[in-house]
């Protein structure tokens, strides 16, 4: 997932600013929760948190919650009156992150809804600022055709692991399924006219793509 030197990446890190909180954040996921490589993590958390700051939403939605990292960082930027919506599917997860939502002080800006994505999104009567989209792989596509129909103009979508520890560069008689899946995505959105794009090469690969 790493591409960097570790002598870099090191640097970066120890040269980023520090948030006490997510930093308990981080700890408390790598010791409780199952497949802790799947928070987001300083360096991603600090670009939602610019991203967010710059656009100042009022609605931004969150597609894969996990244990409320990205959620936090997300949030930091919402209008005094804004919301940030966010869906994860695991229910064992919900105590963790509601937990942290409110250290943060945040438990009136952040509605998490427990459930399948892909049947939620459609019944969101909302238009979005920001949406973030950090779930399950082999939707991804799927993911994407129902966030651009959610999202303001001039709004962003900002998608997670779209290099996919470098597995979308190799070629290969078959991918597997989330690989393939990968770079179909990566492909669509760079010959969307819906929207101009950048893919940045941190941690795993940063999406962002703004509706003309």
């Amino acid at each position: 997932m790493d591409f960097l030197p570790k002598e870099i990446l090191a640097y970066c890190h120890n040269m980023t600013s520090n948030n006490e909180l997510l930093e308990e954040l981080d700890r408390e996921t790598n010791y409780k929760i199952l497949m802790p490589r799947m928070l987001s993590g300083k360096l991603v958390g600090q670009i939602l948190k610019f991203i967010s700051n710059i656009k100042q939403p009022k609605y931004i939605l969150e597609v894969g919650t996990y244990t409320g990292y990205s959620a936090i960082c997300l949030a930091d930027g919402l209008k005094k009156n804004g919301e940030l919506h966010t869906i994860e599917i695991n229910q064992e997860l919900e105590t963790f992150c509601k937990t942290y939502f409110q250290k943060a002080g945040l438990e009136d800006k952040i509605k998490l809804y427990i459930g399948n994505a892909l049947e939620l999104i459609p019944t969101l009567n909302y238009k979005y600022d920001i949406i973030f989209i950090d779930a399950d792989k082999k939707n991804y596509c799927k993911y994407y055709e129902l966030a651009i129909n959610k999202l303001k103009k001039g709004g962003c979508i900002i998608i997670d692991n779209v290099l996919w520890s470098g597995k979308v560069t190799k070629v290969t008689k078959k991918n597997d399924l989330e690989t393939s899946e990968i770079k179909k995505l990566n492909l669509l959105i760079k010959n969307d006219s819906r929207v101009r794009n950048t893919l940045l090469p941190i941690r795993d690969g940063i999406m962002i793509c703004e509706l003309l």
